[in-house]
């Protein structure tokens, strides 16, 4: 690891964990964040990643990412940037590693019926969920519930898309118990993984777009940032056929926005005069320090809108969301009318009287994959999602 920056956060003055952990607990030559990394691969709620949407749901190819392999590709780009800035790279991975745990089965659509089915209880929010699932849900140690990370680790997956001025009701809970600073900036290494996380799905999805046949490289080249990367790859490889240039497109571009977040980032630096302050000037700068520039903003702001018409919008998406949408939307009714189907240890954990009725039962569908849900949707209603489909 290069050295850090002045403004990075230094594992040595980490503000700690929730719970101490007294002697043993600290198993090999590992700081605070690199325990916090490691804590999130070993996790279960990170495995279960694997068999959640990313922008297909249930995909039938073996190439098309979901939520695991996204998270991985998002940490990559993090800790490129990270090392270049002088960021810490350990906590700067494991904040991208952990970014979507709280995503529910079938991404946004699974949330949708979750945040219906919690309106009278305090909605549903996946980034909130995060948190609650790592710090309440997760039980891999016998002193402490969640997985006790370190303050900077909470704070920046609290404020993935920036400080948090009206909490939901589960952020608030995860916050008195361990309080956040939530209407403040967060580190420089936070901001990172959250523009890193666009940098990826950005051009992921283009990717998954094109393999699955719903987006056409004609289509894309209405797009200004894609039709100047393409004209950049085509000129250093004329000779290559179309078909092979198109991964080579999304190299072009991934390299294109990380460059300039680095510049955008380090000119910031500059003229906030931060670029020997501390991290608590980070955190009170006003602004984020990390961005985009201002053209790069907004081709990214019109890549996504191409994205939402064309791709996420796409007929075929949006009837697959209807199906994720019910099947989401009978399990928490019928977890709602039977808490035994849940099984006996979420059955005997779920209290009577509401909002912890319905949040517990929002939990434990939350923590579902596609695959698991859709099962214990044939389970329970048999043929019945066919004919409501129909």
């Amino acid at each position: 690891m290069t050295a850090l920056a002045s403004y990075a956060c230094d594992p040595a003055r980490s503000r700690g964990r929730q719970y101490d952990e007294p002697g043993g607990e600290a198993r090999g030559p590992r700081d605070i964040f690199q325990r916090d990394r490691d804590r999130i691969i070993h996790s279960i709620s990170f495995r279960r990643l694997r068999h959640k949407t990313q922008v297909f749901i249930a995909p039938d190819g073996d190439h098309y990412r979901v939520r695991l392999t996204h998270s991985l590709e998002v940490a990559q780009i993090g800790r490129t940037i990270a090392r270049v800035l002088g960021l810490n790279e350990d906590l700067t991975e494991a904040l991208c590693l952990a970014h979507d745990i709280g995503h529910p089965p079938f991404g946004h659509s699974g949330e949708d019926a979750l945040e219906e089915a919690l309106a009278a209880h305090g909605g549903f929010d996946h980034n909130a969920h995060c948190l609650r699932t790592l710090m309440q849900l997760e039980m891999a140690y016998p002193r402490f519930p969640g997985l006790n990370l370190s303050w900077e680790m909470l704070e920046g997956l609290a404020k993935h898309n920036g400080p948090i001025t009206a909490p939901n009701w589960a952020m608030r809970e995860v916050n008195n118990a361990f309080p956040l600073d939530l209407t403040s900036w967060a580190s420089l290494e936070a901001q990172v993984a959250a523009l890193s996380d666009d940098i990826a799905y950005d051009n992921h999805d283009i990717d998954d777009g094109l393999r699955a046949g719903i987006l056409s490289l004609e289509q894309l080249l209405d797009v200004p940032i894609v039709a100047r990367c393409w004209d950049r790859v085509v000129a250093r490889h004329p000779d290559i056929p179309v078909e092979r240039l198109v991964r080579e497109l999304i190299r072009e571009q991934i390299g294109y926005m990380v460059n300039d977040l680095i510049e955008t980032t380090r000119a910031n630096l500059v003229d906030l005069g931060l670029a020997d302050a501390d991290v608590s000037a980070i955190r009170g700068a006003g602004r984020a320090v990390a961005a985009f520039s201002d053209g790069m903003r907004e081709d990214e702001r019109t890549l996504k809108r191409f994205m939402y018409k064309n791709l996420y919008h796409h007929p075929l998406q949006l009837a697959a969301a209807e199906r994720a949408r019910i099947i989401v939307a009978d399990l928490f009714e019928a977890y709602h009318a039977d808490p035994a189907l849940m099984g006996s240890a979420w059955d005997a954990t779920c209290l009577p009287n509401e909002p912890h009725r319905s949040r517990h039962i929002a939990d434990y569908i939350a923590g579902m994959t596609d695959r698991f849900a859709e099962q214990a949707h044939r389970d329970i209603y048999g043929s019945k999602f066919d004919r409501r489909a129909h």
